[in-house]
């Protein structure tokens, strides 16, 4: 008599373990279709607010809504069984008090059933990480260049050039670290500072646009498929699925033109 085998998720706690040790991989998803794919490969699946970016033409992450980001949290959860999912708390549903984001991020993690919830911000925000952590929500941390403040950073610039500001990014780091999330994005930061946060804080980084020397990689599912026609620098592009959607397209239309299909194997026949 075999013996079911019970897929098992990821937990919070289980990826701040992992500092220091193999390396963590994490995409976004969207949707459950790309979820029991990518879920297959990946530790952490992030549901990311670039969801307005990527699947809804927004110009930056500002627009999106907490009711969109658990629609799509949730067919996340429901499309996967093992890797943690992470929500993002879209822009203006944390920054406001500590007890408005935890109202939220619980909504976040009832109605998806996800792990985990990530919001923006380091020394500013490390009072609200550690109220939700205190009250039951893991929370993944995201410095350095934070699409949420695209208009007070002056677009999607790369952080830490500058290294006046190395002790105040590195102070960011520290902050969230402190105040107790189980791991930090760090995004468009100059690498050699990366790696240097990497090698100082308790916390596992998850780099994009940072250093290998980070404890984990993170990318937009849709940027290393090939989707983009002009991903950013730190993209490594491992698919042509944009291509090959052109072309399986294109085959269907010239059927569809040409009445080679539906042929007889593609519809319902008297018998």
């Amino acid at each position: 008599m075999s013996q079911e085998i019970v897929i098992r998720r990821i937990t919070a706690p289980e990826i701040r373990s992992r500092k220091g040790g193999d390396p963590i991989v994490a995409l976004t998803s969207y949707h459950a279709n790309t979820a029991h794919i990518v879920d297959r490969h990946a530790d952490i699946l992030l549901v990311g607010d670039s969801l307005g970016m990527v699947l809804y033409a927004m110009e930056s992450t500002l627009g999106v809504s907490l009711d969109l980001m658990i629609m799509h949290g949730r067919a996340v959860v429901q499309g996967s069984s093992h890797a943690l999912v992470v929500v993002d708390m879209p822009f203006g549903s944390y920054e406001e008090s500590p007890a408005i984001a935890f109202r939220n991020a619980a909504r976040i993690m009832k109605e998806t059933g996800c792990g985990a919830v990530k919001l923006e911000g380091g020394n500013r925000m490390a009072d609200t990480i550690r109220f939700l952590i205190q009250r039951g929500i893991p929370v993944m941390g995201h410095i350095g260049l934070t699409p949420q403040s695209v208009n007070t950073l002056g677009g999607f610039k790369t952080q830490g050039r500058d290294t006046a500001l190395w002790p105040l990014i590195k102070a960011d780091a520290q902050a969230v670290s402190d105040a107790g999330a189980f791991s930090v994005v760090l995004e468009g930061i100059v690498e050699p500072l990366a790696a240097e946060i990497s090698h100082e804080i308790a916390i596992p980084t998850i780099g994009i646009g940072g250093s290998k020397e980070c404890d984990g990689q993170i990318l937009v599912l849709e940027d290393m498929l090939g989707y983009n026609p002009r991903p950013p620098k730190f993209v490594k592009v491992y698919g042509t699925v944009g291509t090959a959607i052109d072309e399986a397209v294109k085959a269907y239309a010239e059927d569809v033109r040409s009445r080679k299909f539906p042929a007889n194997e593609n519809v319902y026949l008297l018998k």
